[in-house]
């Protein structure tokens, strides 16, 4: 899955490093370590922030380009995609506007 968020990072944040944490925020990023997690590879269900780009004509506004693992999503729910995509992401810190 291949998504594109317009990102506006918080003074002083690169937005590389805004990028990767809505990759992060949106993915395996609030997961909790329980003892099963020797079990489950995370980087198999991380998503990864594989582009940036600013906005033309836009101060301090970027394209951060996240692609995300189909095992990351239960099979055939829009639902399940929708929120962890966007469900963590809005609420995120790291950043001023998404």
């Amino acid at each position: 899955i291949l998504a594109a968020f317009r990102v506006t990072p918080q003074p002083g944040v690169p937005p590389e490093e805004a990028g990767a944490a809505v990759a992060a925020e949106s993915s395996t990023g609030t997961w909790t370590t329980v003892w099963t997690d020797g079990l489950t590879s995370l980087d198999r269900y991380k998503g990864r922030c594989y582009g940036i780009e600013p906005v033309p004509g836009e101060e301090n506004q970027f394209i951060a380009y996240v692609a995300y693992p189909l095992d990351l999503f239960e099979e055939g729910s829009v639902t399940n995609m929708f929120t962890s995509i966007v469900g963590n992401v809005f609420g995120f810190k790291a950043l001023r506007a998404l």
